[in-house]
Protein backbone atom coordinates (compact mmCIF):
# COMPACT_ATOMS: atom_id res chain seq x y z
CA UNK A 1 0.00 0.00 0.00
CA UNK A 2 1.28 3.42 -0.89
CA UNK A 3 0.07 6.72 0.51
CA UNK A 4 -0.42 9.66 -1.83
CA UNK A 5 0.81 12.85 -0.19
CA UNK A 6 -0.63 15.44 -2.55
CA UNK A 7 -0.22 19.19 -2.33
CA UNK A 8 -1.13 22.48 -3.97
CA UNK A 9 1.41 25.16 -3.19
CA UNK A 10 1.54 28.79 -4.23
CA UNK A 11 5.04 29.70 -3.01
CA UNK A 12 6.63 26.39 -1.98
CA UNK A 13 5.79 26.27 1.74
CA UNK A 14 3.02 23.70 1.33
CA UNK A 15 5.22 21.59 -0.95
CA UNK A 16 7.96 21.53 1.71
CA UNK A 17 5.44 20.48 4.37
CA UNK A 18 4.13 17.71 2.08
CA UNK A 19 7.67 16.49 1.47
CA UNK A 20 8.32 16.42 5.22
CA UNK A 21 5.10 14.44 5.81
CA UNK A 22 6.09 11.99 3.07
CA UNK A 23 9.53 11.54 4.62
CA UNK A 24 8.05 10.92 8.07
CA UNK A 25 5.59 8.37 6.69
CA UNK A 26 8.48 6.58 4.96
CA UNK A 27 10.59 6.62 8.14
CA UNK A 28 7.65 5.04 9.97
CA UNK A 29 7.36 2.18 7.47
CA UNK A 30 4.77 3.48 4.99
CA UNK A 31 5.51 3.99 1.32
CA UNK A 32 4.62 7.52 0.27
CA UNK A 33 4.50 9.30 -3.08
CA UNK A 34 4.65 13.09 -2.80
CA UNK A 35 3.03 14.76 -5.82
CA UNK A 36 1.37 18.03 -6.78
CA UNK A 37 -2.42 17.96 -7.01
CA UNK A 38 -2.73 18.63 -10.71
CA UNK A 39 -4.53 17.17 -13.70
CA UNK A 40 -1.90 14.48 -14.12
CA UNK A 41 -1.95 13.13 -10.58
CA UNK A 42 -3.81 9.82 -10.56
CA UNK A 43 -5.29 8.10 -7.51
CA UNK A 44 -5.17 4.53 -8.81
CA UNK A 45 -3.31 2.17 -6.50
CA UNK A 46 -3.54 4.35 -3.40
CA UNK A 47 -5.62 3.33 -0.43
CA UNK A 48 -4.65 6.26 1.79
CA UNK A 49 -4.27 9.94 1.05
CA UNK A 50 -2.73 12.92 2.82
CA UNK A 51 -3.82 15.97 0.85
CA UNK A 52 -2.87 19.57 1.49
CA UNK A 53 -3.19 23.02 0.09
CA UNK A 54 -2.14 26.55 0.76
CA UNK A 55 -5.07 28.64 1.92
CA UNK A 56 -5.76 31.88 0.08
CA UNK A 57 -8.84 33.94 0.85
CA UNK A 58 -9.90 31.24 3.34
CA UNK A 59 -10.04 28.56 0.63
CA UNK A 60 -7.86 25.80 -0.73
CA UNK A 61 -6.16 26.68 -4.02
CA UNK A 62 -8.29 26.00 -7.13
CA UNK A 63 -6.18 23.05 -8.29
CA UNK A 64 -6.62 21.31 -4.92
CA UNK A 65 -10.39 21.89 -4.93
CA UNK A 66 -10.56 20.59 -8.51
CA UNK A 67 -8.59 17.47 -7.49
CA UNK A 68 -11.10 16.76 -4.70
CA UNK A 69 -14.02 17.10 -7.12
CA UNK A 70 -12.35 15.04 -9.85
CA UNK A 71 -11.47 12.14 -7.53
CA UNK A 72 -14.37 12.35 -5.11
CA UNK A 73 -15.62 8.80 -5.78
CA UNK A 74 -12.23 7.30 -4.93
CA UNK A 75 -11.49 9.55 -1.97
CA UNK A 76 -14.74 8.76 -0.16
CA UNK A 77 -13.67 5.09 -0.01
CA UNK A 78 -10.08 5.60 1.13
CA UNK A 79 -8.45 6.84 4.30
CA UNK A 80 -8.01 10.60 3.84
CA UNK A 81 -6.24 13.16 5.97
CA UNK A 82 -6.04 16.82 4.98
CA UNK A 83 -3.80 19.70 5.92
CA UNK A 84 -4.04 23.37 5.15
CA UNK A 85 -1.27 25.94 5.22
CA UNK A 86 -2.12 29.50 6.14
CA UNK A 87 -0.69 32.29 8.22
CA UNK A 88 -2.36 32.16 11.66
CA UNK A 89 0.95 32.18 13.52
CA UNK A 90 2.04 35.36 11.72
CA UNK A 91 -0.69 37.37 13.45
CA UNK A 92 -0.67 38.74 16.99
CA UNK A 93 -3.17 39.70 19.64
CA UNK A 94 -6.89 39.39 18.95
CA UNK A 95 -6.28 38.90 15.21
CA UNK A 96 -4.59 35.59 15.91
CA UNK A 97 -7.82 34.17 17.39
CA UNK A 98 -9.68 35.13 14.22
CA UNK A 99 -7.06 33.50 12.03
CA UNK A 100 -7.49 30.12 13.75
CA UNK A 101 -11.19 30.25 12.87
CA UNK A 102 -10.05 29.78 9.31
CA UNK A 103 -9.85 26.05 9.95
CA UNK A 104 -13.64 25.77 10.33
CA UNK A 105 -14.14 27.52 6.99
CA UNK A 106 -11.64 25.23 5.28
CA UNK A 107 -13.28 22.17 6.83
CA UNK A 108 -16.62 23.24 5.37
CA UNK A 109 -15.03 22.99 1.92
CA UNK A 110 -13.83 19.47 2.78
CA UNK A 111 -17.32 18.38 3.90
CA UNK A 112 -17.89 16.33 0.70
CA UNK A 113 -15.31 13.92 2.15
CA UNK A 114 -17.41 12.35 4.92
CA UNK A 115 -14.69 9.88 5.88
CA UNK A 116 -12.04 12.52 6.54
CA UNK A 117 -9.76 10.95 9.15
CA UNK A 118 -8.32 14.25 10.29
CA UNK A 119 -7.36 17.79 9.39
CA UNK A 120 -4.58 20.03 10.59
CA UNK A 121 -4.02 23.74 9.96
CA UNK A 122 -0.35 24.62 9.81
CA UNK A 123 1.26 28.00 9.45
CA UNK A 124 3.62 28.47 6.55
CA UNK A 125 6.12 31.03 5.34
CA UNK A 126 5.00 34.63 4.90
CA UNK A 127 7.34 36.91 2.95
CA UNK A 128 7.23 40.51 1.79
CA UNK A 129 7.47 39.30 -1.80
CA UNK A 130 4.31 37.23 -1.39
CA UNK A 131 2.31 40.02 0.21
CA UNK A 132 3.60 43.02 -1.68
CA UNK A 133 3.89 46.46 -0.14
CA UNK A 134 0.24 46.91 0.79
CA UNK A 135 -0.13 43.39 2.17
CA UNK A 136 3.02 43.70 4.27
CA UNK A 137 1.78 47.03 5.65
CA UNK A 138 -1.63 45.51 6.44
CA UNK A 139 0.04 42.58 8.22
CA UNK A 140 2.11 44.98 10.31
CA UNK A 141 -0.96 47.04 11.17
CA UNK A 142 -2.54 43.83 12.45
CA UNK A 143 0.50 43.26 14.64
CA UNK A 144 1.95 40.54 12.45
CA UNK A 145 5.35 39.97 10.92
CA UNK A 146 6.73 38.15 7.94
CA UNK A 147 8.77 35.00 8.56
CA UNK A 148 8.87 31.22 8.56
CA UNK A 149 6.16 29.96 10.92
CA UNK A 150 6.28 26.27 10.06
CA UNK A 151 6.22 24.15 13.21
CA UNK A 152 8.24 21.14 12.11
CA UNK A 153 7.70 19.32 15.41
CA UNK A 154 3.91 19.56 15.03
CA UNK A 155 4.14 18.47 11.38
CA UNK A 156 6.33 15.49 12.31
CA UNK A 157 4.01 14.48 15.15
CA UNK A 158 0.94 14.63 12.89
CA UNK A 159 2.63 12.55 10.17
CA UNK A 160 3.78 10.00 12.74
CA UNK A 161 0.23 9.76 14.09
CA UNK A 162 -1.06 9.05 10.57
CA UNK A 163 1.59 6.36 10.03
CA UNK A 164 0.75 4.71 13.35
CA UNK A 165 -2.94 4.70 12.44
CA UNK A 166 -2.24 3.09 9.08
CA UNK A 167 0.14 0.52 10.53
CA UNK A 168 -2.31 -0.39 13.28
CA UNK A 169 -5.09 -0.83 10.74
CA UNK A 170 -2.90 -3.10 8.65
CA UNK A 171 -3.01 -0.74 5.69
CA UNK A 172 0.73 -0.15 5.51
CA UNK A 173 3.26 -2.14 3.46
CA UNK A 174 3.92 -5.66 4.65
CA UNK A 175 0.67 -5.86 6.61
Amino acid sequence: MTVLVGYASAHGSTRAIAERIGARLAESGCRADVRPLDDETAVDGYTAFVLGSAVHNRRWLPEAAAFLRRHHDTLVHGRVWAFSVGMPAALRGPWRRFAWREEAIVLDALAPLPGLSGHCLFSGVVTREQLGRVGTLALRLLGGHTGDYRDWDAIDAWATEIAETLLAAGKAPGR
